[in-house]
């Protein structure tokens, strides 16, 4: 007996249900396509080396790899598809002359570093994580080692001015106000020795025309002299005699890395300050102002805490 058309018809689409199932399944166990991922420099050094292989480990379904500056062709040539890492300003400079390109992430550039290239403006396809970390943070961070601080005194010249209303806006809901004095000659110390007396804490930008080897001395002498403690700019100027200072090392930077490349490019923030961070501390900074011990695993904690519920 010869089936009806409409018994074949009800066949064939029980079979392209299994079928479709079939593949759907398949589709599910298959590992999903690899990223390329390139990190480029001006500089080849078994640091980049280092963080190249790290970052490689954290991402093995990836394709990570690196390639120097001067092997590379114009932006605008290399695969769309491509994850480009930036890791030095003169990568910057190489990526900003190509409109066209692939979706980019500018590693550790501080903010004047920043403005002194882009003017301001922000390309579209371009992420900028900022070195520095985020004001407010330095601010609590003053704050939880002193909590009898009220006016916090800044140093700064043409270059850094415009962290200014930043600043500013960041400290007057901690109830702190802000102390500025513009400094434009490092070899003239009344700007500083003027700011000293006006202030409860000194807290240093990211700005290496102020905060360098040649100032460091007259800096920290200045201040501990009248005993005020110095906050910032970096995890090095702690080492040197700061009292602390909040700071990214390698490891936070890959977290950070991975958790972006695990997002499409389109999500990507315009600007990001690193939200993984520790605390440095100098204890015997620490102990000459009467602070005492300073844990600085708690310390980061709280102050991760605060700004994840503010």
């Amino acid at each position: 007996m010869q089936c009806s058309p409409a018994g074949k018809i009800s066949g064939l689409g029980r079979l392209l249900a299994a079928l479709c199932v079939l593949i759907s399944c398949l589709s599910c166990s298959l590992p999903g396509q690899a990223a390329d991922i390139l990190l480029t420099g001006i500089e080849d050094n078994p640091d980049v080396q280092a963080f190249t292989q790290a970052l490689r480990a954290l991402r093995p379904q990836d394709n990570v790899r690196f390639q120097a500056l001067a092997d590379l062709p114009t932006p605008g040539k290399l695969p769309e598809q491509t994850r480009l890492i930036l890791l030095d300003p003169p990568s910057l400079d190489w990526r900003m002359q190509d409109a066209q390109g692939p979706a980019t992430l500018v590693l550790g550039i501080s903010r004047l570093q920043a403005r002194q290239r882009l003017n301001n403006r922000l390309p579209p396809r371009l992420s900028l994580l900022w070195s520095a970390p985020p004001p407010g943070r330095q601010l609590r961070l003053a704050r939880l080692l002193q909590p009898q601080v009220k006016r916090v005194g800044v140093l700064y010249d043409d270059h850094s001015e415009f962290l200014l209303n930043e600043l500013r806006q960041t400290a007057r809901p901690l109830g702190l106000e802000l102390v500025t004095e513009r400094w434009d000659n490092i070899h003239d110390s009344r700007p500083l020795q003027k700011l000293l007396k006006d202030c409860d804490v000194l807290l240093g930008l990211d700005d290496p025309d102020l905060y360098n080897s040649q100032t460091a001395k007259n800096l920290l002498l200045s201040s501990y002299a009248r005993q005020l403690a110095l906050i910032g700019p970096n995890a090095g100027f702690v080492k040197a005699g700061s009292l602390a200072s909040t700071y990214s090392d390698q490891s936070d930077w890959l977290a950070i890395l991975n958790e972006l490349l695990d997002r499409p490019p389109t999500t990507w923030p315009r600007t990001q300050y690193p939200h993984r961070f520790k605390v440095a501390s100098n204890p015997q900074v620490a102990r000459a102002l009467g602070i005492g011990q300073i844990n600085d695993a708690s310390v980061a904690t709280l102050l991760a805490e605060g700004e994840r519920h503010p």
